[in-house]
């Protein structure tokens, strides 16, 4: 049961989020000012121009006094579902460190999840199946290991590394874009429904709000803002992933990149990344050991990832034909030119070998290894 005060705090945080040109700063005036939200609300005109704020910020202030505010308190009664006001004891330390932070926050799911110790993984929304892979495989790692996986559950790489904490039995946060209201993109509303039962997604933009192309940047910012590091697994050089790091290096955050092939347009954004001093990792367990010797993890992990074993299955034309490909996309009549078998032959065994799970096509006919 919320006691009055505590509702009277919650709907000024409501409408100050509704206020135009009021953020944290703004309401952290009027709390110094006035005490407290609630008594900033109830201040006359004559009394906020005597705390010195402007006509501008009175009317905007009037704006928020009358904002409807009813179908978020209804929202936040159904079961799981929460608003988290700056200053309370919910929201997340890290996120109240920003100088933008976020006045209020919606969350659906196990709140107590926000305080745990994360990594966010992003990276391209059009990955390729070895990028896709790394992300949960690295997911799936850290989040067995004890690490929140935090990402913003777009298509490709987010919605792999969610896919991998979930399926570790780990801790994952995804923040939207939109209002908790709607999912977006759609076709992720079954895992948003798991990550909502087993994890915890946040946003801070009001219910029924669309998506629009501004929101993800400041999206970006609580997905760093809310993790000890940031790890990109694949992105172009215009990838959105890159200003996530940026913000990330900003905020006094570990930045992470994998590498990849020089001929591989997916790489060519963590490349840039670790030129700028981004640190070089192959193996989640590089993670887990550099946050330990920062001392934001307990102890070093106990064993490094080990690299996996050939299929003992495969037979020796197999084994030629994957090592013809090597580690980068290959076109079939390069891997015909290269093993000197016929193109029946490299087609049969590429179609084999895929359903095998040991290398999988890419754009423009080519084929490549999977990790």
């Amino acid at each position: 049961m919320v006691s009055d005060d505590a509702l009277d705090t919650l709907q000024a945080w409501l409408r100050i989020q509704r206020t135009p040109g009021f953020g944290i700063s703004g309401a952290k005036r009027l709390i110094e000012a006035f005490g407290s939200l609630p008594n900033a609300f109830a201040a006359s005109n004559a009394e906020l121009a005597a705390a010195g704020f402007s006509e501008a910020a009175r009317r905007a202030l009037r704006t928020g006094r009358e904002s409807p505010i009813e179908a978020a308190l209804e929202w936040a009664a159904q079961p799981n579902h929460h608003l988290i006001a700056f200053g309370t004891s919910a929201y997340p330390r890290r996120l109240a460190e920003l100088n933008d932070a976020p006045v209020l926050l919606y969350a659906a799911g196990d709140i107590d999840l926000l305080h745990h110790a994360q990594l966010a993984i992003v990276g391209s929304r059009h990955p390729t199946p070895a990028g896709r892979d790394n992300a949960y495989r690295f997911a799936k790692h850290l989040a067995h290991a004890g690490l929140g996986i935090t990402s913003g559950l777009a298509l490709g790489i987010d919605g792999a590394a969610h896919e991998g904490a979930l399926d570790a039995s780990g801790i994952t946060v995804a923040v939207a874009a939109t209002g908790l209201d709607r999912v977006y993109p759609a076709s992720h509303r079954e895992l948003a429904k798991r990550i909502v039962a087993e994890g915890v997604m946040l946003s801070e933009t009001p219910l029924n709000t669309p998506v629009s192309r501004g929101a993800f940047p400041r999206r970006n910012r609580l997905i760093s803002g809310l993790s000890m590091g940031v790890l990109v697994v694949e992105a172009t050089l215009k990838s959105g992933s890159l200003v996530t790091a940026r913000l990330a290096s900003d905020q006094g955050r570990d930045v992470f990149a994998i590498p990849g092939s020089i001929h591989n347009p997916m790489a060519r954004g963590c490349h840039r990344l670790i030129r700028e001093g981004a640190k070089l990792v192959e193996t989640a367990d590089d993670i887990l050991a550099e946050l330990a010797v920062q001392g934001m993890l307990d102890a070093a992990p106990r064993s490094a990832s080990a690299p996996a074993e050939e299929d003992d299955a495969l037979d020796a034309e197999q084994r030629t034909l994957l090592g013809a490909m090597g580690y980068e996309p290959t076109a079939v009549d390069t891997l015909v030119a290269r093993t000197g078998l016929t193109p029946a032959a490299v087609s049969s065994m590429l179609l084999i070998l895929e359903l095998g799970g040991h290398v999988a096509a890419v754009d423009g006919g080519r084929y490549m290894r999977t990790p």
